[in-house]
């Protein structure tokens, strides 16, 4: 259980107004959101003064924040609203945990002019009931130090694998680091685009859609990047940093850590995203990464249970979307938010722009069905990390090892 509250936390401890009713939040990835969330408050604060927030200390990632509030569901001490990963609602959804929120759209007046348009509603609706409102999406991408892939004999950005791994042979050549790819990243996201970017899904017929040829491509794949690019063993967050100083030519995870390296880039080199690489071309498809405002208050007064839907529904607004997209690199999934960012915002930040131009490849971010859902995540996450130290040489004996064990938790 970490202590400290995140800076955008600790910024709305503030006196409460007169009878003020209280709600507590709660959300994963402090580095990335606490700009966004201190930009929102200080808006929501002004709009709705009766409403004290007060937000727990950060989940340190999306399997923590399912794992934590599974644990505080048997305790009865949840949050009234929990920001959850695209692929990790279902399991609260089944849990009894989340809340549908369609008893409150039901009483709001023209919802639907609002900007939440059909598509992004349906990340979050299960048996059809809504029960969350999709905050950020993202999409995977590539950010590139173009100083350093010049300097090394390339002159454009590589579009497919192949390209990126001759371009990292090359930046290794010319003494620099060249490549993380965010292997280990919440729900095997990665391993899924490497699926997904060949039309195939991860999970199909409720099994590991791995003992393919494409299964074996996505391991290759990786593999590839691990051992011919001499990729370092790092976290993403360590990585992110390294890319920012301009210590790494390429990187390879979601486009959430633009800002990130906008405001913490060091030096006068070019930075630069790109589509994901695909195959032998574009990719077919990818999947929607970010998470969803889910109502998980265990509160009986009615009171509270309204102060939670207005800030549900001021973070996913026009408004609260749109700060998304100022202090992220996430996609916001308003579509108001997004008309009034296009016509300025997007053009005087095109590294932003790339996430937006992949949308329609937004393809299914699976979680893995059943109670051994994490369970699965923890083999696959192994399998890669087996490949990454040189543990794991023969992908096709590590396919079908991964295959047999995964389906094995998997319900049958």
């Amino acid at each position: 259980m970490k202590h400290l509250l995140s800076a955008a936390a600790a910024a709305t401890l503030l006196a409460p107004a007169a009878h003020a009713v209280e709600i507590e939040v709660a959300y994963a990835y402090s580095s990335l959101f606490d700009p966004t969330f201190a930009r929102i408050m200080q808006a929501f604060e002004t709009a709705h003064p009766e409403i004290e927030v007060r937000f727990r200390a950060t989940y340190e990632n999306y399997e923590d924040a399912t794992n934590t509030i599974l644990r505080e569901a048997v305790a009865g001490t949840v949050p009234d609203v929990s920001f959850q990963a695209l692929n990790r609602q279902r399991i609260l959804v089944d849990r009894g945990i989340a809340q549908p929120l369609d008893p409150f759209i039901a009483e709001e007046t023209g919802f639907e002019t609002e900007g939440y348009h059909q598509a992004m509603l349906d990340l979050s609706r299960f048996d059809g009931h809504i029960y969350g409102l999709p905050f950020s999406v993202s999409t995977p991408i590539g950010f590139y130090n173009m100083d350093m892939l010049r300097a090394a004999g390339i002159d454009e950005v590589p579009a497919t694998w192949p390209e990126v791994i001759a371009a990292c042979k090359a930046v290794k050549a010319a003494g620099h680091e060249a490549i993380y790819w965010h292997w280990d990243i919440s729900g095997n996201w990665m391993l899924q685009t490497e699926m997904w970017s060949q039309g195939v899904p991860t999970i199909k017929d409720g099994k590991l859609n791995m003992d393919t040829p494409e299964g074996l491509r996505a391991l290759e794949t990786a593999q590839a990047i691990f051992r011919d690019c001499e990729m370092k063993n790092t976290g993403g967050g360590d990585a992110s940093k390294a890319f920012a100083a301009g210590e790494l030519g390429m990187f390879f995870s979601s486009t959430a850590y633009v800002s990130f390296v906008d405001r913490s880039k060091l030096g006068d080199w070019e930075f630069v995203t790109a589509p994901y690489p695909g195959q032998d071309g574009a990719p077919k498809a990818l999947p929607a990464g970010g998470n969803a405002a889910m109502m998980t208050s265990a509160s009986d007064d009615p009171e509270v249970r309204a102060a939670a839907w207005e800030f549900i529904k001021f973070t996913t607004s026009g408004e609260g979307a749109a700060a998304v997209a100022l202090t992220t690199g996430y996609v916001p999934p308003n579509q108001k938010a997004n008309d009034l960012l296009m016509a300025d915002f997007y053009a005087k930040n095109p590294n932003k722009m790339t996430a937006v131009a992949q949308l329609p490849l937004l393809s299914e971010w699976f979680a893995y069905p059943g109670d051994n859902g994490l369970a699965v995540t923890q083999v696959i996450h192994d399998g890669l990390e087996a490949i990454l130290v040189g543990d794991a040489t023969d992908m096709e004996e590590l396919r079908d090892e991964m295959v047999e064990e995964v389906n094995a938790l998997l319900p049958r």
